[in-house]
């Protein structure tokens, strides 16, 4: 099983994230993610790391682990614009990022920003069709495309990004599992997600003639902040967690969301399961 940490980008130093990175690629992390969001969900005040210029430093400080959005949200960005933005960071990562995206859900950071911010019905419509647009212009073009949200006419966009970045659906609702399913290269949710939709994930599968190993699944399991992270399961017996989830049908844990306080604990949990 892949293994993963999303480092917070709320309240830390772009110094610290990338030794952070840094960090977990010498300890043998399959990836490193970090979070979508311009506000803090708490003090408005919080410094807060933007996400992609995040991924791109660290794709350039670091050698082997992959870096990714855990996940960006698709109103935040054009998908034009974001497919220019993953296939410059592809070209500094060399092959290593990854991108999660989902619907969204903070909406006093759309108010704050006026970043639209409609149902999630309709969000989930600008998921759908930004899929689109980020795999057509990812083939370089020229491409045209027009959806009710997006449109684009005979687009060109180099460097073509090799290999596309992985296009991870996160839904923690029945919908967005089932929107995974259809289209996702993997679908990300958290624990209680994972139990309560994942039947209708296999049936979406099914339905779209896709099989589970077609469609990985990543678990979010995020550490409370108040309790020493040594001492919670994840990182107490990590080995132990990875194989009960691995029962589960999950193909990749993300332990999230890492401060500066635990990540000795995590790295040194890492470092129990030796090399491999």
């Amino acid at each position: 099983m892949r293994l993963g940490v999303n480092l917070t980008a709320i309240g830390v130093t772009a110094a610290w994230w990338l030794e952070s990175a840094r960090r977990l690629d010498a300890a043998g992390f399959d990836a490193v993610w970090c979070w979508d969001h311009f506000l803090s969900r708490g003090d408005p005040t919080d410094p807060v790391l933007e996400c992609w210029t995040t991924l791109a430093a660290a794709a350039a400080v670091t050698g082997r682990i992959h870096v990714g959005s855990f996940v960006t949200n698709v109103m935040n960005r054009h998908p034009a614009v974001l497919a220019r933005m993953a296939a410059t960071a592809q070209d500094v990562a060399q092959g290593r990022l990854e991108m999660g995206i989902a619907i969204g859900g903070f909406p006093r950071e759309h108010h704050a920003l006026g970043i639209p911010f409609p149902s999630p019905a309709e969000r989930a419509e600008h998921l759908e069709e930004a899929v689109q647009v980020l795999r057509l212009l990812w083939s370089g073009g020229p491409v045209s495309f027009r959806g009710r949200h997006y449109a684009l006419t005979d687009a060109v966009a180099h460097p073509v990004p090799d290999p596309a970045p992985r296009l991870i659906i996160a839904g923690e609702t029945t919908a967005g599992a089932r929107l995974a399913a259809r289209l996702g290269d993997a679908w990300a949710t958290d624990t209680t997600g994972l139990t309560r939709d994942r039947p209708a994930f296999l049936e979406a599968l099914a339905e779209t003639g896709r099989r589970p190993p077609d469609v990985p699944v990543l678990v979010d399991v995020e550490l409370d902040r108040h309790r020493p992270a040594a001492d919670q399961a994840v990182v107490a017996d990590l080995a132990g967690e990875l194989a009960r989830w691995a029962d589960a049908g999950v193909s990749e844990l993300v332990i999230g969301y890492v401060r500066p306080d635990q990540l000795d604990a995590v790295i040194a949990a890492r470092a129990r399961l030796g090399v491999g």
